[in-house]
């Protein structure tokens, strides 16, 4: 039997009951916010910038957890999940409710992983499965080969970007958002192998940590998230008596080169105040520019797209188009270069009122990253709901996982509690999310511009 199911069946819509003018005050109290922060920041501009960092590697309690022990016990988690969730979309229940895949695929890793890296930190980082399998065939290739590396085929051209990770996000957010059967068990079973084999010759031709910066789709975007996050990963490296600082989440080494000078990389987990690795603006590319961009485009249009107006645009449009995928992938594309082109049109202005320092994509690139607080706040208000009501799916299918009718956990006879978040507080929730998210991205701008100006 085919199915074709919408993926957001689980959550029935429901009228917001916040009143507009409710909106409309949150809406004003953000401008009137934004003016405030700005006002008193404005005398030291560099005083958010240069913000104070604590080493929780410091603890004792943190060093224990954060050991070699733990995070090999979370790569093979990782990794054992990666492989039970495509053998359940490949083998389990075809039923979207009864598999695996689904659930986990599109509430606890897409939504959840999102959440964690924004909040949290760069958790991708330590979880990403096609990085932890290829890092193990490292090392089985230097104890294969007396030590030798796993060298990359040929050299990863700076010039090209990361428009693969773009290209990668573009087809995902299109069987996110368009493709009917995005929720198929199989489906996204074969998806995950394909996207397998293309980050795995990634790897192969460029190596692993060049293609996870500029290849991985998933990398960059949770990557861009964590920049948002209260904490950060820094490697320091010492050769002889120099030091070199960088930020890098590659695994902790200790080389020796040709001259016998030891290189040696200590890590450090800092804490850091919210937001405050988006004011890092250095060598942001066009194509990770337009990355970002497209982030918040494909949020809005997935929300966008359950609203009446939408849906009298899918209507007129039948008439004109064949289907309603293809209406759909319109949509997408056309809301992408929506978004591209107000953003240049405004950096345009941007460098007309300041004489014309940056050019309008100088400008855009300059300020990109104060767009990120704004796409996590409308991924919160759309996807918040999502994650507590079907989000709870997750506890049967750990009974279950192939949909079989097993219970190995004694959860499979779990409902689902719809009165888990009321209406009101989801929507009070999700407009204070935005109200935060736009204030939060209008003190950044202005600090990126009063650190540009003074510099």
């Amino acid at each position: 039997m085919h199915l074709s199911i919408s993926l957001h069946i689980f959550v029935e819509p429901f009228t917001p009951p916040l009143p507009l003018l409710f909106c409309l005050v949150a809406a004003g109290f953000a401008v009137v916010a934004s003016f405030i922060l700005v006002g008193y920041f404005s005398r030291n501009p560099r005083i958010y910038s240069g913000y104070s960092k604590v080493n929780i590697l410091k603890w004792v309690l943190a060093r224990s957890v954060a050991g070699t022990g733990t995070i090999l016990l979370i790569q093979l988690t990782s990794v054992l999940l990666f492989v039970l969730v495509v053998s359940a979309g490949f083998l389990g229940n075809q039923n979207p409710i009864y598999n695996l895949a689904p659930t986990f695929i599109w509430v606890i890793w897409w939504v959840g992983v999102a959440y964690a890296s924004a909040f949290l930190g760069d958790v991708w980082a330590l979880l990403n499965p096609w990085k932890i399998t290829f890092g193990w065939l490292e090392v089985l290739w230097r104890w294969l080969n007396s030590g030798k590396s796993l060298l990359p085929i040929m050299q990863y051209p700076e010039k090209a970007g990361v428009w693969p990770a773009l290209f990668f996000f573009l087809v995902f957010a299109w069987v996110e958002n368009v493709y009917s059967d995005s929720i198929i068990p199989a489906r996204i079973s074969q998806m995950i192998l394909v996207y397998s084999v293309f980050t795995w010759l990634g790897m192969i031709l460029f190596g692993k940590d060049a293609w996870i910066k500029h290849g991985e789709a998933f990398s960059l975007a949770f990557g861009l998230l964590a920049k948002f996050a209260p904490t950060e990963v820094r490697l320091i490296g010492y050769e002889s008596t120099a030091v070199t600082r960088r930020t890098s989440d590659t695994d902790l080494s200790e080389t020796q080169d040709e001259s016998g000078r030891v290189k040696r990389i200590e890590r450090e987990i800092n804490l850091r105040p919210f937001a405050t690795g988006l004011l890092d603006m250095k060598n942001v590319s066009t194509s990770e520019m337009l990355f970002v961009l497209l982030l918040l485009a494909t949020v809005t249009f997935d929300g966008f797209t359950a609203t009446m107006p939408w849906i009298n645009i899918q209507n007129s449009a039948e008439k004109y188009m064949p289907n309603i995928m293809f209406i759909s992938t319109v949509g997408l594309i056309l809301s992408a270069l929506i978004f591209a082109g107000a953003y240049w049109g405004f950096g345009a202005l941007m460098s007309l009122t300041g004489g014309r320092q940056l050019n309008a994509l100088d400008s855009g690139k300059a300020f990109v990253y104060t767009l990120i607080p704004i796409a996590l706040a409308y991924h919160v208000a759309h996807f918040l709901l999502f994650l507590l009501i079907q989000g709870q799916l997750i506890v049967p299918l750990a009974s279950d996982p192939f949909g079989f009718g097993w219970d190995l956990l004694g959860t499979a006879n779990y409902r689902l509690n719809f009165q888990l978040v009321s209406p009101g507080v989801y929507w009070f929730v999700s407009v204070i999310a935005i109200v935060a998210g736009h204030i939060i991205a209008v003190f950044l701008s202005h600090s990126i511009a009063l650190i540009s100006a003074s510099a």
